[in-house]
């Protein structure tokens, strides 16, 4: 019944704001379902520490480490953007941005996003997955269109085509990893495509099926990572999307689309052994970190750095994974968790510089600091964690990382790996201490900030600096538990 009412709950509150065009109201429902997701999605990840894995549904709904934490995430990001939108969005109303009718439509779509996102983990049959991700898409794209601009309908466009692309490949790949199965299913094939019946059996599946499956589940559910070469989406739709919408795609989304080739990783790894899939993440990990350097390095929109960013970190946890061994699966969650803690108060800080400056340009934005304190010094902070700057917590997981590199003799791929992070440390930092740390634009007046987005920044700066001392002993068992899953030891 759990897995269920994670799923019912922003589902039925998407439904229930359909009729309604009170800003409170539309306000009130996302923010109360938002709160009852985190509240079973703490219930969730206590039950699977104390009973193992839940299935619900005959099945049909399953949830196990791995998924619990992916949900833990999905659900912690939903409540900080449902807070941060809040505050945002009344904004842009009151300064004639956007309508009535833009502000009813974010509170109804964002409900189905976060509802597509959290039966990702959820769903049993990589069948399901598939279409729980494509849901994404489906919900999203109007998010991306949200301000009606030229800019943001080419932005949508481009999302569309190349996640449709994408989710084609992934599709093929989920047909051809139930061929792959299809002479070992005996009495289960009807559940054939249940994660729970295939892990058991596939180290006896078609190998040669099995390899061209996962070529293509990598490059679809990639191409939602933002993986390069299939990233080009990505910086167009996060500087045009609402802050609120792009961190959902920054931090959520991404996560969502990790585990499906983590899912996929693991039964090739069983399949055919783990060098063939763990080379490829390898490969597609390090070179779309390399991708962003040059990127985050001439930038000047200070959205879209985010966008590069985000690449990069997709890379350093489908990295991580292919590295493999103990140190690879836990340094992916790790970074995993961490990342989507501090990518959301990124996100939070240039939306609320970008509302008060009007514009999203390093050049016309300087002494954020001085004119926004309390944004301007968690922007620091932001920047600083998300770079993996010690001792903030993206440091540990970045090391752990590379140590699992190491550990398993790819000295080519961890020299291009610490080369890759170590510039975009740099580039990054520079960038932003600009932004923040240079003398206030002349006659620019002190800003007030807005108690909405303040609490939503401060509720992920929270667990920003906590996680750089302490990581709490439940979230530490069960990234122990889901490391284990990536490994091939449910």
């Amino acid at each position: 019944m759990l897995l269920v009412l994670i799923l019912l709950v922003p589902f039925l509150a998407g439904l229930a704001c359909l009729p309604i065009r009170r800003r409170a109201w539309l306000q009130a429902l996302n923010l109360a379902a938002f709160v009852a997701v985190g509240g079973l999605a703490a219930g969730l990840v206590r039950q699977v520490l104390a009973n193992g894995p839940v299935e619900v549904m005959g099945g049909f709904l399953y949830a196990d480490a791995l998924s619990a934490l992916v949900v833990g995430i999905t659900a912690f990001v939903a409540l900080a953007c449902g807070l941060y939108a809040a505050g945002y969005l009344r904004i842009e109303l009151d300064a004639g941005n956007i309508t009535p009718r833009q502000l009813h439509r974010y509170y109804v779509l964002t409900p189905f996003f976060v509802t597509a996102m959290l039966l990702v983990p959820l769903a049993n049959s990589l069948g399901i997955m598939w279409v729980a991700i494509e849901a994404t898409t489906l919900s999203s794209v109007l998010l991306v269109t949200f301000y009606n601009e030229r800019t943001s309908l080419e932005a949508a466009w481009k999302y569309i085509i190349i996640g449709s692309i994408g989710i084609s490949l992934a599709l093929f790949g989920t047909i051809l990893a139930y061929y792959s199965a299809a002479d070992v299913l005996g009495a289960e094939t009807a559940n054939g495509l249940n994660w729970t019946v295939l892990s058991r059996l596939a180290d006896k599946f078609n190998p040669a099926a099995m390899r061209l499956a996962f070529i293509l589940a990598l490059l679809g559910y990639g191409t939602k990572a933002g993986l390069a070469p299939m990233h080009t989406w990505k910086p167009d739709a996060y500087a045009e999307a609402p802050v609120p919408s792009a961190t959902l795609l920054a931090a959520g989304l991404v996560n969502c689309a990790i585990y499906g080739i983590v899912r996929f990783h693991t039964l090739t790894a069983k399949c055919v052994g783990p060098e063939f899939s763990g080379n490829l993440l390898i490969g597609f990990g390090v070179g779309s970190i390399l991708v962003a350097v040059p990127f985050i390095l001439v930038q000047r929109n200070f959205r879209r750095i985010l966008a590069y960013s985000s690449i990069d970190h997709a890379g350093i946890m489908v990295a991580a994974v292919g590295f493999g061994g103990p140190l690879g699966a836990l340094g992916a969650l790790l970074h995993m968790v961490f990342h989507a803690a501090a990518k959301p108060l990124l996100f939070f800080c240039a939306g609320n510089v970008q509302q008060h400056f009007g514009t999203p340009y390093f050049r016309k934005v300087t002494g954020a600091v001085r004119t926004l304190p309390w944004t301007g010094a968690l922007f620091l902070v932001a920047s600083l964690a998300v770079t993996g700057t010690p001792p903030f917590s993206l440091f540990q997981s970045e090391f752990t990382a590379l140590s699992a590199a190491l550990a398993a003799h790819h000295f080519w791929p961890a020299a291009l790996f610490t080369a890759g992070v170590a510039t975009i440390f740099a580039g990054f930092l520079v960038h932003m201490s600009r932004l923040n740390l240079g003398p206030a634009a002349r006659g620019a007046a002190r800003g007030r900030e807005c108690p909405w987005k303040l609490a939503a920044m401060l509720l992920v700066a929270l667990p920003v600096v906590g996680f750089a001392f302490i990581l709490p002993r439940p979230l530490e068992q069960l990234i122990q538990h889901a490391a284990q899953i990536i490994q091939g030891n449910p």
